[in-house]
């Protein structure tokens, strides 16, 4: 497969408060200064005071401006959670130096390419949790692989990636060895994402770390000889075979802000 698909990135009521918040001020001035309020009936509270209390369920604001571009795969709703399941990977100064590498390159072919700030192999699909199913999914998750151990893995193949929506590519280095152990993962994290009725991983995932994205479908101009170029690039750099072996120690879960994360035995 030559670009498989990646995981994963208003309050209703607002009007109605505000329309309400009209009716209460209109009330307040139809009575002479100084006169009680009429019994039931609420006087308008300050902004300052409404301001002090942010509400524990919303997200972050979306603004896509502030992440290079991206447009969310699904709107931000309050009270919703962007959550994603994954293995960190955590790169070492000669892995940042192959990245350099590979990236000064793939950018004389797509020049708006920009490097991951973070790393890590995907169990999941970015999904959405209501705020108050986030500790009991975390919970069911560190009981699915309380018994998991930590394994070796080698990420050694360059490929090029878009997500479902053809609107991000990512230049990735696939897994080729410890796919079996990912997909042992993968089977218990969809147990989970179906006891709370989420969409489970992709079939025949192909697990790998992305090291850099761009807006839009570049596939046409990365694959081909771009991809053969950084393929060499890796093969000849210098013990690639054991800078790209590494362990996989725990899993962790990203939802909204939050993190948490379960050590593998």
């Amino acid at each position: 497969m030559s670009a498989a698909p990646l995981v994963g990135y208003s309050s209703s009521g607002s009007e109605d408060e505000a329309e309400a918040g009209s009716r209460v001020r209109l009330g307040a001035e139809g009575r002479s200064r100084g006169q009680s309020p009429l019994p039931g009936q609420r006087l308008p509270v300050p902004d300052s005071v409404l301001h002090m209390f942010p509400g524990t369920e919303d997200g972050p604001v979306d603004d896509s401006a502030k992440h290079g571009g991206r447009v969310r795969t699904f709107p931000h709703e309050r009270g919703n959670w962007a959550t994603h399941v994954y293995v960190p990977y955590e790169a070492r100064e000669e892995f940042l130096d192959l990245l350099d590498a590979l990236l000064c390159h793939a950018q004389t072919y797509v020049p708006r390419l920009v490097r991951m700030e973070a790393f890590h192999l995907s169990l999941s699909q970015s999904v959405v949790l209501r705020h108050h199913w986030i500790l009991p999914f975390v919970q069911a998750l560190k009981d699915r692989v309380a018994s998991f151990q930590r394994f070796c893995f080698t990420a050694d193949q360059v490929k090029i990636y878009t997500n479902q929506e053809k609107t991000r590519t990512f230049v990735g280095l696939e897994v080729t060895s410890g796919h079996a152990h990912f997909l042992d993962l993968v089977a218990e994290v969809d147990r989970v994402m179906e006891e709370f009725d989420l969409s489970t991983f992709y079939q025949d995932p192909s697990f790998h770390i992305s090291l850099a994205w761009c807006v839009g479908d570049a596939r046409l101009q990365m694959e081909g000889p771009c991809l053969q170029e950084l393929q060499g690039i890796v093969d000849e750099f210098e013990d690639s075979e054991m800078l790209l072996r590494a362990y996989a120690e725990q899993i962790r879960c990203k939802s909204g802000n939050k993190f948490f994360s379960m050590p593998l035995k």
